[in-house]
């Protein structure tokens, strides 16, 4: 490693230099992604003002940064087997940066939608780190504890980044949001670069660079066909429909291509085993089941004045996001240390049952009663983003093969977008389809709300379907 440790420490202690000095560096590589996806979100409304646009040509941008972390999420952890992790994480740390500075200098919307594509390099930063941490961390409870610090990171700061991204944008402008982040990258890619150790265990393999063309362009076509269903009477159906076309020819060509290739970036047969498309299909039914439930259905009906609790936007973050995400944040870590001690699957199986059941209270006694909804969002941060979130990428990890480390979790990175971006075309219909006209009742969130458990308990059903990684686990004799 490269942390410096003084010469005559024991080899215990010069460990832990190096495994605390690799925290460090990992941690501030996730805290400089994370920024980007949380910060931001409510200065969206000083973004539009500023650059003389409306929300929508804000929340684009948005969606450009989302769909560009997807697809680099496909094939740079994969990479990164190959030119070495450090190396990868250190140059995606980089690209961030430049891509932030693009954006605190934009001056039209085109330029910062060019700027947030470019910051989607730093996707899989989540994904490469836990990556490293499998490398060099080998004992299961301790390598579980520090993947679930890693983890919590990416279900936000606690709250405090959203918080603190509407302060600085009502202060000073969105572009300020945007200096933070490039100075908070900066500082990442010291750490990395000082205190992260190299790791390349598919070194002198070739990349499947003509297999990446086909996989990128197919999910990038399916998500934005996602992204327009979101708009339901909106959307260009057209448009939806020729993307969807486009998608389902590129996977063709994609499967086509690894099947003939000596070196394929997704091996056919590893994604004909249960311990590839059992998660992946677990991460899916999860997303669509929760996020919009959370980020959408739940924000719209505590601010609507006529059936909810009518409260404005930055009261109902501070009451109901904030503690969500600070929920998850503290139990995460935890969650990582229980893990391999009572069992990925357990866990994942108790949060996933947990939060299904919070949306059912949520939906049937929730809609009436103000505290009762605060401590079922309490609960259900503590069961999706504490336990479910952390476990789900955690099996990513822990069940990919060892000679092909990289690929599951780019797919399970990929999974959790797609999910997500299906669940608000999901939910959303099902909450406007359920309202009567005019919206003077809370049925459709109602339903929405119970739709999202019966697809959470669906994927409840799913993760028994996952396979034990009991390498990872600790075995009752230890």
């Amino acid at each position: 490693m490269t942390g410096t440790v003084a010469p005559g420490a024991a080899p215990t202690e010069r460990n832990a230099v190096g495994v605390a000095a690799m925290m460090t560096a990992l941690l501030a590589a996730c805290v400089a992604f994370q920024l980007n996806a949380s910060m931001l979100s409510p200065a969206l409304v000083t973004m539009a003002r500023e650059l003389h646009t409306d929300e929508a040509g804000t929340g684009l941008s948005q969606t450009a940064f989302f769909t560009a972390c997807a697809m680099f999420s496909l094939f740079l952890p994969r990479f990164s087997d190959i030119a070495g992790r450090r190396r990868v994480l250190l140059g995606m740390l980089v690209v961030l940066t430049a891509g932030t500075v693009l954006a605190a200098l934009s001056t039209n919307i085109v330029v910062l939608d060019v700027a947030r594509v470019v910051q989607g390099v730093s996707g899989p930063v989540v994904q490469i780190s836990l990556l490293t941490l499998r490398s060099q961390v080998t004992e299961p409870k301790r390598f579980g504890t520090l993947m679930g610090v890693v983890t919590a990171v990416n279900g936000g700061i606690a709250g405090v980044d959203a918080l603190a991204g509407g302060w600085l944008a009502s202060h000073y402008g969105f572009r300020s949001v945007f200096w933070v982040i490039a100075a908070v990258a900066v500082l990442a890619a010291v750490a990395v670069a000082v205190g992260c150790p190299e790791s390349r265990p598919s070194a002198g393999t070739p990349m499947d660079w003509p297999g990446v063309v086909p996989l990128v362009v197919g999910a990038a076509a399916l998500l934005l066909a996602v992204d327009q269903v979101e708009k339901l009477g909106a959307a260009n159906w057209p448009l939806a429909i020729a993307l969807l076309l486009v998608g389902a020819f590129a996977f063709a060509v994609f499967w086509r291509i690894e099947k003939r290739s000596q070196h394929p970036l997704v091996r056919i047969g590893d994604l004909r085993q249960r311990a590839s498309w059992a998660p992946l299909l677990t991460t899916l039914l999860t997303l669509i089941g929760v996020f919009a439930v959370v980020n959408g259905v739940l924000m719209s009906f505590v601010q609507n004045a006529e059936v909810g609790f009518g409260m404005g936007a930055s009261l109902a973050s501070l009451v109901f996001l904030t503690p969500f995400a600070l929920v998850g944040w503290l139990v995460g870590p935890f969650t990582g240390r229980l893990a391999p001690v009572i069992g990925y699957g357990r866990m994942l199986r108790c949060g996933l049952l947990g939060s299904a059941l919070v949306l059912g209270v949520m939906a049937l006694v929730g809609v009436r009663s103000l505290p009762v909804m605060i401590g079922c969002t309490v609960l259900l941060g503590a069961a999706y983003a504490g336990i479910a979130n952390i476990v789900l990428n955690l099996l990513g990890v822990v069940l990919a093969p060892k000679d092909h480390p990289g690929f599951l979790p780019g797919l399970v990175s990929a999974a959790f977008g797609l999910g997500a971006g299906l669940s608000f075309a999901l939910l959303s219909a099902v909450q406007v389809t359920g309202s009567p006209q005019g919206g003077s009742s809370a049925s459709g969130y109602v339903t929405a709300m119970l739709t999202g458990a019966v697809v959470t308990a669906a994927a409840y059903g799913a993760s028994f379907l996952i396979p034990r990684p009991r390498t990872a686990e600790v075995t009752a004799g230890a």
